[in-house]
């Protein structure tokens, strides 16, 4: 499950950008006597961040506002503003409530800059020094375990338990960087949660159904890992690690990546393909019953049979590029996805084939596949 913001959401923010006057973090020289102090940032996970601060001055105060940046995967730099209100007074206990239902929520590990901007009667102002937070699912005490660009945080399990999540993360890693080139240029923050409802606990409406997420624009996984269900852990969490390596490599203003391919190097990277997804797939080559190349670019249906063929598929269809064309073509290919390019100029300038062409291709190839697993 990948969250990420959408195109349109981006050229809203835009948009916004673009019809809103710049703003400077920097104190101004007009500050007067204004002095913020004791700026504090409280979290009341997951629902809330309260931030408070003493304001005073020797002329009224007039206006507070506090302003923050949410540190995130962005070609646009969004400042948010909170109004707090305030009555003419030279001395204010500013308090402010940061609703995070209101924003879709933030996983933990999250990080943010605040500031305070205030303005007295005089038309004097003053922005306070930027203070960063982190925020942190407080309700639990984690412990650490950190590896090259991955930090992995857990709160139930020993240390053999985390050990084996972290070497089967950074064996993940190898793996993808022989299939596809690509490797993080980010660090990578994995959190796990002892299973699948104290991670939906963590989050803001999440489905009933959520086992694990990649935050993708924060460079965060979250997901439901018992101790006891350790082989499932493993591959679930190399699924959203894909998720989050990719999305580095391929990140741009203009398009994702087709859902198969994304999906398709994810399933790659948990391993071979369980029975419930050979046998699907086997049964739909058999009736000649296969999802296009192309329905799959767009996100997969919610009826549980189809989803888990077009999983299948999406994996079957990787196995194809990568075994046909090799690896060096798949990092072309993610390459060409980061300039912007459409799907069909993508694999038209990589492999000589427009999603039609693949879509052929590969379906030769996965039936002789499953015809020579028949003859075995």
């Amino acid at each position: 499950m990948i969250k990420k913001l959408t195109l349109l959401s981006l050229v809203l923010i835009m948009l916004l950008l673009i019809l809103s006057p710049a703003v400077s973090i920097a104190a101004p020289q007009d500050s007067g006597s204004i002095m913020v102090t004791n700026s504090t940032a409280a979290m009341d996970f997951p629902l809330a961040l309260n931030f408070a601060a003493h304001i005073n001055s020797t002329i009224n105060i007039t206006d507070v506002r506090l302003r923050y940046k949410i540190d995130q995967l962005s070609f646009a730099d969004v400042i948010s503003e909170g109004f707090v209100a305030v009555k003419p007074i030279s001395t204010v206990n500013a308090v402010y409530k940061l609703d995070l239902k209101k924003v879709g929520g933030l996983p933990p590990g999250a990080r943010l800059t605040y500031w305070w901007q205030v303005k007295d009667a005089s038309g004097s102002h003053l922005e306070s020094a930027p203070t960063e937070f982190q925020v942190n699912d407080n309700r639990y005490k984690w412990q650490t375990l950190q590896e090259g660009k991955l930090s992995l945080f857990w709160y139930e399990g020993d240390n053999a338990f985390s050990r084996a999540l972290m070497s089967t993360a950074q064996a993940a890693l190898v793996q993808l960087q022989k299939d596809t080139g690509a490797v993080p240029d980010k660090d990578i923050y994995i959190y796990i949660y002892p299973n699948s409802e104290a991670l939906q606990g963590s989050m803001i409406y999440p489905n009933e159904w959520t086992g694990g997420v990649a935050f993708t624009q924060y460079s965060i996984i979250a997901i439901g890992i018992s101790p006891g269900n350790l082989t499932w852990g493993q591959g679930a969490m190399t699924h959203e690690l894909t998720h989050n390596v990719i999305n580095q490599v391929t990140y741009n203003p203009y398009s994702d990546l087709p859902v198969w391919l994304n999906e398709g190097l994810a399933m790659r990277s948990e391993g071979p393909l369980s029975s419930q997804f050979t046998v699907p797939l086997s049964a739909a080559v058999a009736s000649g019953k296969l999802f296009s190349v192309r329905s799959l670019c767009s996100p997969f249906s919610a009826y549980p049979d189809k989803a888990v063929l077009s999983y299948a598929e999406s994996a079957s269809l990787v196995e194809f590029l990568i075994s046909q064309y090799g690896a060096e073509k798949m990092l072309k290919l993610l390459n060409t996805f980061k300039q912007g390019s459409t799907y069909d100029e993508a694999f038209q300038s990589v492999y000589g084939l427009d999603i039609e062409s693949l879509n052929v291709k590969w379906n030769t190839w996965v039936v002789l596949q499953y015809e020579a697993s028949r003859a075995k």
